[in-house]
């Protein structure tokens, strides 16, 4: 995705890849971090009336084309700015409100850092989520594939010098192996091309199965919507499930840490109902 000058401009854009996603008969479709907004702003100068009207219509979009969609955008709660994921269901409900927990220097001037670990289902799979930077925190995936994870959903904005961008292109930033050693499916939509001030987003939005294959691949200068079928069998989850066995001695720290997790997200869960 190419972020647009305006919040607008951007939900328009959105919609018409949801709507572009259902022709094709996706279960889900995942935008970048920040979709909403784009990631190169002084986020201190969007309402929370106008993030959540953005919102609203990207959840309407949903609920018209059948198709789940996962969101990133800035969100507001307890008075406090997050950078978040929302998951929308084929009926536009939100279902699911992930916080970045591990910020860049650059986010840490307009958001409060999140504290609790992704696990949640579209159409019942079970599912993890971690937001850009925080590929740099394989614990974050760990835990919830322990939890029973299939498919993990990151969304990504790069914003590097083009030397830095460069890098990272052509699959060469270590997501084939996240996939592979949790034995999962892995799900990546980044923003592309120049982003402003000299920086640059690598693209490279892929689908990586659970033996490391790519199974589809955005290049690295246009949008587009790269589409692939998973075979959740293949995602067993293997090698998370033999960590929880050995070795013994970590066997009882390893549950103490998921009964952590599970208590953490229920806890988050009733204060969003409140």
């Amino acid at each position: 995705m190419k972020f647009r000058r305006t919040l607008p401009e951007n939900v328009e854009l959105i919609c018409r890849f949801i709507s572009q996603a259902a022709r094709r008969d996706s279960d889900a479709v995942l935008f970048p971090e920040c979709a909403l907004t784009g990631y190169s702003v002084d986020f201190r100068r969007f309402e929370r009336s106008e993030i959540e009207s953005g919102l609203k219509a990207i959840a309407d979009a949903a609920g018209t084309h059948r198709c789940n969609v996962l969101i990133g955008s800035p969100t507001f709660a307890r008075g406090r700015r997050f950078n978040s994921l929302i998951v929308f269901d084929r009926r536009g409900r939100e279902t699911f409100r992930y916080h970045k927990i591990h910020l860049t220097p650059r986010d840490a001037q307009f958001f409060t850092p999140g504290n609790s670990v992704a696990f949640f289902r579209v159409d019942g799979v079970p599912c993890t989520a971690i937001i850009c930077h925080e590929r740099r925190y394989p614990e974050l995936v760990r835990l919830p594939v322990m939890m029973g994870a299939q498919v993990l959903f990151h969304p990504n904005a790069g914003l590097d010098a083009l030397a830095v961008s460069k890098t990272k292109r052509g699959g060469r930033d270590g997501i084939a192996v996240r996939a592979f050693e949790n034995q999962i499916f892995y799900v990546f939509a980044n923003s592309v091309g120049l982003q402003g001030g000299k920086l640059w987003s690598a693209g490279d939005s892929k689908i990586v199965a659970p033996d490391s294959q790519v199974l589809a691949l955005a290049n690295n200068c246009d949008e587009m919507l790269v589409h692939a079928t998973l075979k959740l069998s293949l995602a067993r989850r293997k090698y998370a499930r033999e960590a929880l066995l050995q070795p013994a001695f970590l066997a009882s720290h390893w549950k103490a840490m998921l009964a952590a997790c599970r208590n953490q997200r229920a806890r988050r869960a009733a204060k969003l109902a409140q």
